[in-house]
């Protein structure tokens, strides 16, 4: 986009974050929801939950700065906040609740991180970023070459430097980042983190914008059903295959890999006990940072969720409506007929000779086969005295579904998600197939657990007379 003078003049207009940097109470709002909601990480809060915070902050303001300059409620601030022609705050029901939520805007989670940019860093580390261009660059050109021998030799090259160090370090010449080196990259490590907290937001705004959409065509649709079901498809398909959506869904399928979850924790375990990041005091907030990718992600992955949702309803509707209309059809006719019972029309009215055209191939004609006599005896066989054994009317199998669940949730005590496979292997199957269809239930029955059909596990259990059995299924992971 270009910054002309046309550009600017409608973003100071139109765009919630100038609006919010001119406002008058800005700096309250800014310090305010930076404080309650992007430090957090929180997606939505309660109304109340949110009234009562500001009242605190208010309260401390007015003591500070006197009653008058802040007269209005915090009910009131926060409505203001919410409008249209402020958009700072997001105003919204969540499904299946009558309480009001709020959450923040994009442009205001912009707003916010600009103002962060202007306070004085303890340094600005350069080194870091330059070698995070450099290796980016080196991405996408080994990325696009399409040269065999080239990559090779890049490869050897890179193997050999690698060779070289091992020996460096088998002499004894170990070389280890200072501690300004240290801190320079997880200074850039922290911001990356929060930026990507941030692009999540808007990409579930961008995601909830096409819902949007997708409802008011639905409401205003007067034309066929497939036509409108096309356009819709066409244009989720769009976002899908659009930059954005794949790169989400890049990050999302190598986020829900356990091992990368693993290797993230202990890699920021070992970060935070580093003694330069120790002096920094930094927030340890960031050593969970990760779940807070998660926890975002799911949102945006529950927005599209509502989406298909909503045209799913939206076909049941329609058939329900067709239905209906075929139904008022019926009852005029019949209603017309009764009209007419008592005098009818005179001559020939209507004449049908078959409700359907009677059609005889010649191939329709089966083949002559002679009858078969029943053979029927007139004997009566009378019951001897044999004892029939009924075990197998009382062997019957019964998977203790409540004993499933409390092997998940004590799994779950001492980590944040687990999967089935990880759950079979704490707690062998006892009873084949029916146990490990009980899991699946529970997981679908789960809001919380997910089922990654881009990933699949292979399960293993043994019969009742001890042969290995295996099932392949899509790898079900529940969260805490």
């Amino acid at each position: 986009m270009t910054l002309d003078f046309a550009t600017l003049s409608s973003l100071r207009k139109n765009h919630p974050a100038w609006r919010l940097l001119i406002a008058d109470h800005g700096p309250l709002i800014s310090a305010f929801l930076h404080r309650v909601f992007i430090v957090p990480n929180v997606r939505m809060m309660a109304r109340e939950e949110l009234v009562s915070r500001l009242e605190d902050e208010l309260f401390h303001l007015r003591e500070a700065d006197g009653a008058e300059s802040f007269p209005r409620s915090a009910s009131e601030y926060l409505t203001e906040w919410s409008q249209d022609d402020k958009g700072w705050l997001r105003k919204f029901y969540p499904p299946g609740s009558d309480e009001i939520y709020f959450d923040l805007t994009p442009s205001t989670e912009k707003a916010i991180a600009w103002l962060e940019s202007l306070t004085q860093r303890a340094f600005v580390g350069t080194e870091s970023r330059l070698m995070t261009v450099f290796d980016l660059l080196k991405q996408m050109v080994e990325g696009a070459e399409t040269d065999a021998d080239a990559r090779i030799v890049e490869l050897e090259k890179r193997k050999a430097e690698i060779d070289l160090e091992i020996e460096r370090i088998r002499a004894g010449d170990i070389a280890l980042l200072d501690d300004t080196a240290q801190r320079d990259r997880f200074q850039q490590v922290a911001s990356v983190a929060r930026e990507l907290l941030s692009d999540f937001r808007e990409v579930e705004h961008n995601f909830r914008r096409l819902d949007r959409n997708v409802r008011e065509q639905i409401t205003s649709w007067e034309g066929r059903k497939g036509e409108l079901l096309e356009q819709i498809f066409g244009e989720r398909d769009a976002i899908a295959d659009s930059d954005q959506g794949r790169s989400f869904h890049a990050f999302w399928d190598f986020l829900m890999s356990p091992a990368r979850q693993e290797e993230l924790t202990d890699l920021l375990e070992k970060v935070f006990s580093l003694s330069a990041i120790m002096s920094l005091q930094a927030d340890s907030r960031l050593k969970r940072i990760h779940y807070d990718w998660l926890e975002a992600g799911e949102h945006t992955q529950r927005t599209v969720a509502r989406l298909s949702q909503q045209l799913r309803r939206y076909l049941d509707d329609q058939a329900y409506l067709e239905n209906k209309r075929i139904m008022h059809l019926l009852q005029s006719i019949e209603i017309t007929a009764l009209s007419v019972r008592d005098t009818p029309p005179q001559g020939a009215f209507m004449d049908i000779d078959d409700a359907f055209p009677t059609v005889q191939l010649p191939m329709e004609r089966p083949l002559y086969s002679p009858p078969v006599k029943p053979i029927i005896s007139s004997e009566i066989l009378s019951a001897d005295d044999v004892e029939i054994a009924a075990d197998a009317l009382f062997d019957q199998i019964l998977v203790d579904k409540s004993r499933l669940q409390s092997n998940i949730h004590r799994l779950l005590q001492t980590r944040s998600q687990v999967t089935l496979r990880e759950v079979l292997d704490a707690h062998p199957v006892r009873y084949g197939l029916a146990e490990v269809v009980t899991y699946l239930s529970i997981a679908g029955a789960d809001d919380k657990a997910i089922f990654d059909d881009n990933e699949t596990e292979h399960i293993f259990w043994m019969d009742e007379i001890e042969r290995r059995r295996s099932a392949t299924l899509p790898r079900v992971i529940f969260n805490r």
